[in-house]
């Protein structure tokens, strides 16, 4: 099933009464929340799509003012919104465009991002930000005539300005297919119900969150590792039950580790290019570890558990003081949100 640009044209007023005045030109609609993989209605960020070649589509998405999680700071936006819109036209478009059935689990096995210079285009301004991106899908690969696996490469740009760009690549495997991938792990309710305590977080104001639930990172006793905080009845991180650790929350911790290392001055995650080598499970701790690369603005950071190396990522980051002068943008103090 392929349905279209979630935009509708009309000339004639809609069923629904807009009251007195004339109704828009244009009645704009959220993407169902079932092709994104989200429980929560207001975590779609998502507005509509449109194939423009075989394997090539634009998409339009729109970031709020204010998110609960990925928050703006100094008036702009987190560039992992960007991560977040990317993640949800991936599982759009596999499903829509593809025919993925639903049900099919998505395997991430890389994922990177790198934001435009300076912050124009991120500025969080008085009114919601909207985001065409561009989408060319590579590395098409089908089984039994369905999709198996797909590399979207992504454009992103916002009222016409470059906004960055990113790629990932996943793998598609039916339900069947997943059970024997994962064995006793498939079980989401027992994988929870195994989940390890969550550690205090170290204060949220050192890794860019104002909230301390929003936390992902506990501290050791060696200054630059961090125990993984996993919370599994967060809303946003876990906005529905899985059987292992979310790859946002991986991200997310990578990008608050980065924070950290690359301070004390509040700083942005530019860029970001991740590997996904093994499944973060819940009943066991998983470590994080960050340094910084010599004479450069990136953290190489590293994620294990039980021994074993599971995600790495290099994360770019910038002074978020600077970027908001180029930018023009004013620190509106505004509150804020980020696979399944």
């Amino acid at each position: 099933m392929e349905f279209s640009y979630a935009q509708h044209e009309t000339s004639t007023t809609p069923s629904t009464p807009f009251g007195p005045a004339d109704p828009p030109a244009t009645v704009t609609t959220t993407v169902p929340r079932e092709y994104v993989h989200k429980a929560a209605l207001a975590e779609v960020l998502l507005t509509g799509w449109h194939r423009t070649g075989d394997d090539a589509f634009t998409a339009a998405a729109q970031w709020p003012r204010s998110h609960s999680f990925y928050r703006s700071r100094h008036g702009v936006h987190d560039p992992m919104l960007f991560t977040e819109t990317v993640r949800q036209v991936s599982s759009l478009l596999s499903h829509a465009a593809y025919t993925v059935p639903f049900g099919h689990h998505f395997i991430w096995e890389r994922f990177s991002y790198t934001t435009a210079p300076g912050a124009e285009a991120l500025e969080a301004g008085p009114r919601p930000a909207e985001i065409a991106l561009d989408i060319d899908c590579r590395d098409v690969v089908h089984r039994r005539g369905r999709l198996s696996a797909l590399t979207p490469r992504f454009t992103a740009r916002r009222d016409g300005v470059h906004l960055g760009t990113a790629e990932i690549r996943f793998t598609s495997h039916a339900p069947a297919v997943y059970r024997r991938l994962r064995g006793g792990y498939a079980d989401v309710a027992a994988a929870q119900a195994a989940a390890v305590p969550v550690p205090l977080p170290v204060p949220a104001h050192r890794v860019g969150h104002k909230l301390r639930e929003n936390v992902v990172l506990a501290a050791t006793r060696a200054p630059r590792r961090w125990q993984l905080r996993v919370d599994t009845t967060h809303p946003v991180l876990f906005d529905h039950p899985v059987d292992h650790v979310p790859g946002a929350l991986l991200l997310e911790a990578a990008r608050q580790a980065a924070h950290i290392v690359a301070g004390p001055l509040p700083t942005m995650a530019t860029s970001m290019d991740a590997r996904f080598t093994r499944f973060a499970e819940l009943d066991a701790p998983c470590w994080i570890d960050a340094e910084r690369e010599p004479g450069t603005d990136r953290v190489r950071t590293v994620i294990h558990q039980n021994g074993q190396e599971l995600f790495t990522a290099t994360v770019g980051t910038a002074p978020l003081a600077a970027l908001s002068r180029l930018s023009g943008a004013q620190d509106r103090a505004q509150p804020v949100y980020a696979f399944s």
